[in-house]
């Protein structure tokens, strides 16, 4: 079984930007999400994914994910997705030898910015970097699944 365990933050600046590995634009959209699962499509370049991810509250939920045609991903996402299609960009930045996941949101979503760090185990100690502000993990409202909903501009 797969397993995912995140934590997630907003962000006090743009510090984080000095430190930026790479970065990519990711096109995601849901197939479907109800109380106990979603299913999304996401489109990275040339490779495209189907992931489906418990529903779980909290920073540990089951995960598995899949590759796909890239013609299949982006047929789903403009017929069968649920709209606003999450639109974003990923910058890949290390801070003392983790990698943090800031994902930068465009379109509905666009002035929002998060940052993820996936963990070991729940009780992992991290080092939270200066720019990362407040731990908003169990915050519905910054799932991406929710954001198809209640997009940010409307926060």
């Amino acid at each position: 079984m797969g397993i995912e365990i995140e934590r997630k933050f907003t962000l006090k600046n743009d510090s984080w930007r000095d430190n930026v590995k790479s970065s990519e634009r990711l096109i995601q959209g849901y197939l479907a999400g109800n109380d106990r699962s979603s299913i999304r499509v996401r489109v990275a370049g040339k490779k495209a994914n189907l992931n489906i991810k418990s529903a779980t509250l909290g920073i540990r939920r089951q995960e598995y994910e899949y590759e796909i045609p890239l013609e299949d991903a982006n047929n789903m996402l403009e017929r069968l997705c649920e709209k606003p299609i999450i639109d974003k960009e990923r910058h890949l930045v290390v801070h003392e030898g983790k990698t943090w996941e800031v994902d930068e949101f465009y379109g509905e979503n666009k002035g929002l910015i998060v940052a993820e760090i996936e963990l070991e185990n729940e009780n992992e100690v991290i080092s939270i970097p200066d720019w990362a502000d407040k731990d908003v993990s169990h915050d519905t409202r910054y799932y991406n699944v929710c954001l198809i909903s209640n997009p940010y501009k409307n926060w």
